[in-house]
């Protein structure tokens, strides 16, 4: 007797690719905003200057990574947007120290928007939502002097992502809102996914 056994296999690979930084055109887009110049100017010199003083100084940053939801590529856009903290959240704080309640501990939250007007220490909400829920953020010190909270926010329809804020409740607006953010458009389909990492860093004085 005499036989063959024939064996057939088929190998096949996708390369996934990881993380890449936001295009060129966007960064300097980004960067020619006059929100993004002061933020700048306010992180790079007015803080240090501020500290070499001796002035407490309290500054925030936003950081963002595109998520496609076909490939999973994330493109890095880096710092996307600085300076800002709002009128209502040194108000909490001032009352915090007087009442201490829950809601101090809760700036996790983050929404998401398609509004345009430039961020102002006045805001106390978002200018125009998304229609998206917020992300419930995860808490952590980034430094001893720094607080961090990172939320990935997952989209369902093409918009083109403008600004961010974040808050200390899930749906509300009423004196909760510790910054709010613009910067140039991200565009997203449904699918996709927006990492924020939203950093608070205070320094002493004296």
């Amino acid at each position: 007797m005499e036989g063959r056994i024939a064996l057939h296999g088929t190998l096949m690979a996708r390369h996934i690719r990881g993380t890449v930084p936001a295009p060129l055109t966007w960064k300097l887009r980004n960067s020619l905003r006059w929100g993004f110049i002061k933020g700048w100017l306010a992180e790079r010199v007015v803080q240090p200057v501020a500290n070499w003083s001796g002035l407490v100084t309290i500054i925030g940053n936003l950081r963002a990574v595109h998520i496609n939801g076909a490939t999973r590529k994330r493109t890095d856009y880096g710092v996307i947007s600085r300076h800002l903290v709002t009128t209502v959240f040194c108000q909490l704080m001032v009352d915090q120290l007087i009442a201490e309640t829950s809601v101090w501990g809760d700036f996790k939250y983050h929404d998401s928007g398609v509004g345009t007007t430039a961020a102002a220490i006045g805001d106390t909400a978002i200018e125009t939502t998304d229609g998206e829920s917020r992300a419930t953020g995860t808490q952590v010190e980034s430094s001893a002097v720094a607080y961090q909270s990172v939320g990935t926010i997952a989209y369902t329809s093409t918009k083109a992502i403008t600004e961010h804020g974040l808050f200390n409740d899930a749906t509300g607006t009423t004196l909760n809102l510790m910054d709010r953010h613009v910067f140039a458009a991200v565009n997203v389909v449904s699918g996709d996914s927006i990492q924020f990492t939203y950093t608070l860093t205070a320094t002493a004085g004296g």
